[in-house]
């Protein structure tokens, strides 16, 4: 019941801007979740680019500190992933996680967008 779908990946050039979009339909962002950006470059393991914490605050990758920002629009239920000055090490399929947290933590579940690509050319 739970889907998100992601948009907004594409093709642009180093120090280009792309922002990612991840609706949210059969669960609300605003009840207790978190919310992520995860990227998989070719060959490398799914990392971590950027995620809102438990405490309500954001956390991102090193590698994306200062272009990278992760927001959200719980009117809309959706989550975005505002990407500036990107460059050719940014070039991975990006997948938007949430988590939605139980009363008893045991049963969390996350559930996970298709995935988008993102290819920055130099």
């Amino acid at each position: 019941q739970v889907q998100l779908v992601e948009s907004g990946g594409g093709l642009v050039q180093a120090g280009g801007s792309l922002r990612l979009s991840c609706a949210v339909s059969g669960g609300t962002l605003s009840g207790r979740s978190v919310v992520g950006w995860y990227r998989q470059a070719p060959g490398k393991q799914r990392e971590l680019a950027a995620t809102f914490t438990n405490g309500g605050g954001t956390d991102y990758a090193d590698s994306v500190k200062g272009r990278f920002t992760i927001s959200r629009d719980n009117a809309k239920n959706t989550v975005y992933l505002q990407m500036n000055n990107l460059k050719p090490e940014d070039t991975a399929v990006y997948y938007c996680n949430v988590r939605f947290f139980a009363l008893n933590r045991k049963y969390d579940r996350d559930y996970w967008g298709q995935g988008t690509l993102v290819t920055v050319s130099s």
